[in-house]
């Protein structure tokens, strides 16, 4: 029988099985990356949104259509990671709208919803592109108004929208050329796709593989975990794990282990690299365990006795991290404090703008240390901060501003959806692009002036640098007419793009350095965490006889994925 309408169960359902889907087609995602990078995370991105969004929903008592796709939307809003989590979103956020005041919604009033969450998706790029999410969202909503005109039932409309997102991915190359010349289609619009496609095959009856078996699931793990909460559930144990070279993590199994030794398990990410966050009564089991199958690091543990005597409340708080005493986040355990020291709350505001500063790698975090940055978030590719955490660490600097550094072009939406949201303080964005824009940022800062005197003058300064990142292929590729070969060395320059590849690593970076605009006078080589202080002295040495007259400084930044960020000042 035709589904005519649904409430807010069905709402909920569908939902938990899209994300099924999405999560089941997490490495497909990631995989559509135009450059053939080995940090491709836009599947992870919109999986740890979504996941977000439905942990929220999970948690609301009165189950009703605007309830749920309200929870829905702020859960992604806050967890969003990544642009395309940030997108993702926004279409979230419009469809709530659109659905407010409904117990019940029909074809017409999917349709509708539709085309509000893309016009919202729309609104949160300053310059949308076509070829993009924002493509297939667009098409797809329009595709919903057309079947809804013509038949008032849901079964139809979500149909023509997956029908319709599919034909849509399918067109990107051809209205982005850089799609086209990669050899791959949009992956957020991939990711939206997918999300449709499992919210239809859980109405046809076909969930897909991985999904929660239903809300009575979701309510008994709910139940049990407020039980253990209220007799003071022991601790609650989160890390990244990453695999050893070579190795590859087994999701799965890796989960199924945690499950049988603990409660609460959340695992996250993919084969290189896992956010792992269980409850058990052995820390050291959870940890050890982790240490047995990679390398661990920002390993948190909390006694969660003090912590969750009000379960709900505790979710709420979760990403605004506005209650003290709130269950800790996720997110938290990725976040250092190099402002406050462990003062009270007590302690007065400092003048001037407090910095933020999103930060890949050890090294770079103690340089950003160095310049006296407030509150460092460690993140950058494959590891995303969300809009909440962006959010929670700004409120914890000492100032009534806040200048926040994204350094990754793919934090720099969330980052902007924090200084949106954010009431109790200014949150100024700088949309720097990597460490060394940040930097460059950090050095015209004047602590006289206000975040927003600040913000041009710091986005110049950062725009006024030169940089590339290295790193090696991780498969075929065309991009900007070269040609590029699996293992290879490539360098990107955040404006042009790939600038220099070659099968020989050190005659890649000399390529890179060679592209640099004449005129400067200090090159600085960031090596990364598969670099050593060797092997990066040795190509400083290289770069000094190629550049006569510029000063060549080495420093450890540990970043991982990019054997090497160069900066030309």
């Amino acid at each position: 029988m035709v589904r005519r309408a649904c409430d807010g169960e069905g709402l909920l359902e569908a939902f938990r099985a899209a994300v099924a889907n999405l999560e089941a087609n997490v490495e497909e995602i990631n995989s559509l990356n135009v450059y053939p990078v080995p940090d491709g995370d836009t599947g992870s991105n919109m999986y740890a949104t979504v996941k977000a969004a439905l942990d929220e929903a999970d948690g609301v008592t009165e189950v009703t259509v605007e309830r749920v796709s309200a929870a829905i939307a702020f859960g992604a809003l806050m967890g969003a990671r990544g642009n395309s989590g940030v997108i993702t979103s926004q279409i979230f956020r419009g469809m709530a709208e659109a659905l407010a005041g409904k117990s019940r919604f029909n074809g017409l009033d999917l349709a509708h919803a539709l085309s509000r969450g893309a016009k919202s998706a729309y609104g949160a790029v300053a310059k949308p592109v076509e070829g993009t999410i924002l493509t297939v969202i667009r098409e797809s909503a329009e595709a919903a108004v057309v079947a809804a005109e013509g038949a008032n039932d849901i079964e139809t409309v979500l149909t023509a929208t997956v029908e319709a997102a599919e034909k849509s991915v399918a067109r990107t190359p051809s209205l982005l050329a850089i799609l086209r010349e990669a050899g791959v289609v949009d992956s957020g619009g991939q990711g939206i796709y997918r999300l449709f496609q499992g919210a239809l095959l859980h109405l046809l009856g076909r969930a897909p593989a991985g999904a929660a078996t239903g809300r009575a699931r979701a309510g008994a793990k709910a139940s049990a975990l407020i039980a253990h909460a209220d007799e003071g559930f022991g601790y609650e144990t989160m890390y990244l794990l990453q695999a050893n070279p070579g190795r590859a993590l087994d999701l799965d199994a890796i989960r199924d282990h945690l499950e049988s030794i603990g409660e609460s398990v959340l695992v996250a990410g993919d084969a290189r690299a896992l956010k792992v966050h269980v409850h058990n009564e052995r820390p050291d089991e959870v940890i050890g365990y982790g240490l047995s199958q990679g390398s661990l690091s920002r390993i948190s543990v909390e006694n969660l006795d003090n912590q969750a005597r009000d379960i709900r409340e505790a979710r709420a708080t979760e990403f605004t991290g506005t209650e003290a005493g709130a269950a800790t986040a996720p997110e938290q355990e990725r976040t250092t404090d190099t402002s406050t020291n462990g003062q009270s709350a007590d302690t007065p505001l400092r003048p001037g703008p407090a910095i933020v500063a999103v930060v890949a790698g050890d090294g770079l975090a103690r340089v950003f240390e160095s310049f006296g940055v407030d509150q460092i978030v460690s993140g950058g590719q494959m590891a995303n901060p969300s809009t909440g955490e962006l959010l929670r660490v700004a409120r914890l600097a000492r100032a009534r501003e806040v200048l926040l550094l994204p350094n990754n072009p793919n934090v720099r939406l969330a980052a902007e959806q924090a200084a949106k949201v954010c009431e109790d303080k200014r949150l100024v964005v700088v949309p720097t692009r990597n460490a060394a824009e940040g930097i460059a940022a950090l050095l015209a800062l004047d602590p006289t002036l206000d975040a927003a005197a600040n913000a041009g003058p710091m986005t110049e300064a950062s725009r006024g640098i030169q940089s590339v990142q290295v790193t090696e292929a991780v498969r075929n590729a065309t991009i900007g007419g070269k040609k590029v070969k699996q293992g290879q060395t490539i360098a990107l320059d955040p404006d042009d793009g790939l600038v220099a590849v070659d099968g020989n690593r050190d005659k890649a970076v000399l390529k890179a350095v060679a592209s640099f605009t004449p005129g400067y006078e200090l090159i600085t080589l960031y090596y990364g965490a598969d670099s050593s202080l060797t092997e990066a002295e040795e190509l400083a040495g290289r770069i000094r006889v190629a550049s006569p007259g510029a000063e060549v400084e080495v420093v450890h930044g540990g970043q991982p994925h990019y054997r090497y960020l160069i900066s030309a000042e």
